[in-house]
C-alpha cells in the first residue's frame, strides 16, 4: 500500500495480494477502483465495509488532490495495509478519467478484474460479492454491472418521479444504442480485465462526467462484450 502517481509502462508491480475465486473460475485478483474528492467524512466507512466484504480484494483510493485530505489520510491508511493503494492526482479531473487511469493502473499490475464504486455510501460494498459471483457465471461476463432495475434490484431515498424518471432515461438509452443493459447509467460494476486490455475500449472513452457509464456500456458491448447485471440496493 502507499503513495502513488499516475502510472507509467515501468511501473513497479504491486506486492502479491490474496486470491479471490468466483465460482468456476481460477484464483484471479481484484481490484476494487474508489474516486474520490473531499471524501474524508465518507470514505473510513466505505474501506472498512469493502475490506469486509471482500477481503480478499485490493482497493485502489483515485484521489483528485481533496483540499480535505482524503488523499492523505488514504495514504495514512495504507502505509498499514497493503491491500490499500492510493492513486493521487494533481487536480479535480472528473469521474470518468479518474476511473480509467485506476483501470490502468489495475491492468498493469495484472489484475484479473477490476471493481468500480462511489465512496459517497451510495454502493454499498455488501453486494461486491453478488457481482463476482455473476462473473463467475457460465456465460463468463465480461462486464456485470450493478443494477437498480433488474428482479432484486432496489433505491432508497428517491422519490418516485427520481425512479420513474432514471427508468425511463434508460428505456431511452438502451433502446438508442442497442444495448441488453436495464441500468447503464450505474456506477458500481465489474469489469473482466483481459477484455479492458484486448478490446482496448479504455482509449476510445472521451466523456469527463458521469456519462462515462453509459459510454463504457456502449463501447464494451460494441466490442463483443458479454455483459450482464446483478441485482443491487442503492442508497441516497
Amino acid at each position: 500500500g502507499g503513495r502513488t502517481t499516475t502510472p507509467g509502462p515501468s511501473a513497479a508491480v504491486a506486492p502479491s495480494v490474496k486470491r479471490i475465486r468466483p465460482p468456476g473460475e481460477r484464483a484471479v485478483k481484484v481490484l476494487v477502483v474508489i474516486p474520490t474528492y473531499n471524501e474524508i467524512e465518507s470514505l473510513p466507512g466505505a474501506l472498512d465495509r469493502v475490506r469486509a466484504a471482500v477481503p480478499e480484494a485490493n482497493i485502489l483510493v483515485v484521489d483528485d488532490s481533496s483540499p480535505d485530505g482524503t488523499g492523505e489520510w488514504a495514504d495514512s491508511l495504507a502505509q498499514g495495509d497493503g491491500r490499500i493503494h492510493c492513486l493521487h492526482r494533481p487536480s479535480k479531473s472528473g469521474l470518468a478519467t479518474a476511473y480509467v487511469e485506476g483501470m490502468e493502473w489495475a491492468l498493469q499490475r495484472g489484475y484479473g478484474f477490476v471493481a468500480q464504486m462511489d465512496a459517497d455510501g451510495s454502493h454499498r460494498p455488501e453486494d461486491l460479492p453478488k457481482l463476482v459471483a455473476r462473473m463467475g457465471g457460465p456465460d463468463r461476463p465480461d462486464l456485470v454491472i450493478g443494477s437498480r432495475w433488474v428482479r432484486g434490484g432496489r433505491v432508497n431515498g428517491w422519490s418516485r418521479k427520481r425512479i420513474l424518471l432514471s427508468k425511463a432515461g434508460n428505456r431511452y438509452v438502451r433502446f438508442c444504442l442497442g444495448t441488453p443493459v436495464r441500468d447503464a447509467t450505474a456506477g458500481m460494476r465489474l469489469h473482466r480485465a483481459s477484455f479492458l486490455r484486448d478490446s482496448g475500449v479504455l482509449t476510445r472513452v472521451s466523456t469527463t462526467g458521469f456519462g462515462f457509464q453509459v459510454e463504457m456500456t456502449q463501447a464494451e458491448w460494441a466490442r463483443g462484450a458479454r455483459i450482464a447485471e446483478a441485482p443491487i440496493t442503492f442508497d441516497e
